[in-house]
């Protein structure tokens, strides 16, 4: 990659890590629901009207924006609201890689491999590590809401790959559309419309930055370098650069937040890193042992786009 391309797939992975202090300040100022909901209201409006029609089938802007909208980020930000340190959501979300392999064994029949099962083994390790730590200092249920969100991130992964979208910034800014009413819906029944409506009213400077920078700078902005990244070099040397979004998380919620990191939590960190690092390689398929008459068939699996 040209000096310039790794600088950008570095900013991009530093802002998707400040990304959680910033939701620490979002929940501060509105319930966690509502706050993913207009969190996709700005990302998809007004872009929605200068990006053209979807280039996929609406199936799976649908799919993904249910998977990815209302089930990772409705679960994230609820689990946070619950007493989840923005550090450990960003380190403990990395899992979501183990969950797409996983996925993408089942339904699109890749088979991970030694490498990848280990990978997926001692990353499984961490969040065991993580787990006994959170319990003896910090929420439970908190921990598993963040474990769904990295599931519904890794089922929304596999539709991804199978939507193939040609223009990774088109299909984000429609998938952006489809989980604002659906997660609409689920505040006011429980958050309830009193909660909703009163923190509309106290909208500050620092609840409408907090908005913009999910929309804009992390989603708008985010996805589309990420997608031209990905568009220009092959998965297996975009990807890795994800592994920088946690060290982000970690260390601006340490220098914002005042965040503390026990021995437990760097050892979580260091198995979750060190496992998440092969279970992110992209699939190589081998080619062919018999002469064939169409170009090489070695591919590699689209890349996945962490948020």
């Amino acid at each position: 990659m040209r000096p310039a391309h790794i600088a950008l797939a570095a900013l991009v992975a530093a802002l998707w890590g400040v990304n959680f202090v910033v939701i620490e300040v979002g929940l501060d100022h509105f319930p966690p629901l509502l706050f993913s909901a207009l969190r996709f209201l700005v990302a998809a409006l007004p872009a929605v009207f200068f990006v053209g029609r979807p280039k996929v089938a609406w199936k799976w802007v649908i799919g993904v924006g249910l998977a990815l909208g209302v089930g990772k980020f409705g679960l994230l930000f609820t689990g946070m609201d619950a007493g989840m340190t923005a550090g450990l959501s960003s380190l403990v979300l990395q899992i979501q890689a183990v969950f797409t392999v996983l996925f993408a064994a089942l339904a699109l029949g890749e088979r991970p491999g030694r490498v990848r099962a280990l990978g997926m083994t001692v990353a499984l390790g961490g969040i065991v590590v993580a787990a006994v730590d959170e319990g003896a200092s910090g929420p439970l249920f908190g921990f598993a809401l963040i474990i769904a969100a990295a599931a519904c991130w890794g089922i929304s992964n596999v539709l991804t790959r199978k939507a193939a979208a040609p223009d990774a910034l088109n299909f984000m800014v429609w998938v952006s559309v489809v989980p604002v009413l659906p997660l609409l819906a689920l505040s006011l029944l429980v958050e309830g419309p009193d909660a909703d409506l009163a923190a509309l009213r106290a909208l500050d400077w620092g609840g409408a930055g907090a908005i913009l920078y999910v929309a804009w700078v992390t989603t708008i902005f985010g996805f589309g370098a990420w997608g031209y990244l990905l568009r220009r070099y092959p998965a297996s040397s975009v990807a890795p650069f994800s592994l920088l979004v946690p060290v982000f998380g970690m260390s601006s919620a340490a220098l914002f937040l005042d965040e503390s990191m026990s021995p437990l939590r760097w050892c979580a960190a260091a198995l979750l890193v060190s496992g998440v690092a092969p279970a992110s390689q992209p699939v190589r398929r081998r080619r062919p042992l018999a002469p064939v008459t169409e170009p090489g068939l070695g591919a590699e699996a689209p890349g996945k786009l962490p948020v």
